[in-house]
């Protein structure tokens, strides 16, 4: 884990809470696995993005081993407001890890939505609908042990087929002092069926806390029309802002501005190769022909992308 000293929480005024309070939607960076790290983040805030969360972090690991951590978690001053998405399923884990991760972000969202078997043999993710009980227990505990107030704790969910199971759920968690819940509008079994926006509606009208809402929003505009049919105070998106992270800022597809301020900026981080090619294979997925993504894709080193882009796109 590593941070970059005093006044790694940022601005005052900046606190996920705030943002809820604004009367504004909410626009969110989704936790997305290799994907929504401290380089990543950066470029996305830059381009209209309110509040980011790091990838999923198994809980238990990050308590148990440094190695996890300085691997995990990477933060710095400018990395604010900042969500740390664990995977857990025991009450003191969850307030072990937050407490690590509390002097360096602004809350914890528990992921009771990843429907990948793994995690849900472990007993993560999505199988967690279906305890509502130990979510409310998770939740609780991290309320009672963390001293500061503005120390959000959230989840995020799948629906259930029972759309009552789902709200029963969320009410739950609302009573038990959850700061916000995060809807994806599929079931654990749906991958690219129709998000179920209508349900994400019946929970927004059923609870007092802000929904976020989350699934299949690729631009500015679907963030518009899913809050209009939702009422949803955030929305939370992942492909659309990793086809174009400048989504938030009204572009319908990645600007060259964007493309070279992901090179500066994953160049000053330190990203990792593969990482770092497979953002702009991402980005540049709209605006590059069959024949140039046969060449570009196949790149192997940062000095070859470099001459690529700067040759074809003149972006240095």
């Amino acid at each position: 884990m590593s941070g970059d000293g005093e006044g790694i929480k940022g601005c005052p005024g900046k606190e996920p809470g705030d943002l809820f309070r604004s009367g504004r939607v909410v626009k969110i960076c989704a936790p997305m696995v290799r994907y929504s790290k401290l380089a990543f983040r950066t470029l996305v805030r830059k381009y209209g993005c309110d509040l980011c969360y790091t990838p999923m972090i198994v809980a238990a690991d990050f308590v148990r081993s440094a190695k996890a951590r300085d691997s995990e978690f990477t933060t710095n001053k400018g990395d604010n407001p900042l969500i740390v998405q664990f995977a857990a399923k025991e009450a003191q884990v969850l307030c072990d890890a937050a407490r690590i991760v509390c002097p360096f972000a602004d809350g914890i969202d528990l992921n009771c939505g990843c429907p990948q078997r793994w995690a849900m043999a472990e007993g993560y993710g999505a199988c967690l609908i279906n305890k509502p009980e130990l979510v409310r227990d998770m939740v609780r505990h991290v309320r009672n042990q963390i001293d500061n107030p503005r120390f959000s704790v959230s989840i995020k969910i799948r629906i259930h087929e029972d759309l009552k199971r789902t709200v029963d759920l969320c009410q739950k968690a609302e009573a038990t002092g959850v700061s916000w819940i995060t809807v994806h509008g599929r079931n654990v079994e749906e991958r690219h069926q129709p998000v179920h926006y209508d349900a994400i509606k019946v929970i927004k009208e059923s609870l007092s806390i802000p929904i976020v809402a989350n699934g299949d929003i690729k631009t500015l505009k679907d963030a518009e029309n899913v809050h209009h049919l939702t009422g949803a105070d955030g929305v939370m998106v992942a492909r659309g802002l990793l086809a174009n992270p400048a989504m938030f800022a009204g572009y319908e597809e990645t600007p060259l501005k964007c493309i070279q301020d992901w090179v500066n900026i994953a160049l000053e981080h330190g990203t990792p190769f593969t990482c770092f090619h497979h953002h702009l294979m991402y980005m540049m997925e709209r605006i590059t022909s069959k024949q140039e993504k046969k060449v570009f894709n196949v790149l192997s080193s940062t000095s070859a992308v470099l001459d690529y882009l700067n040759d074809h796109y003149g972006v240095c």
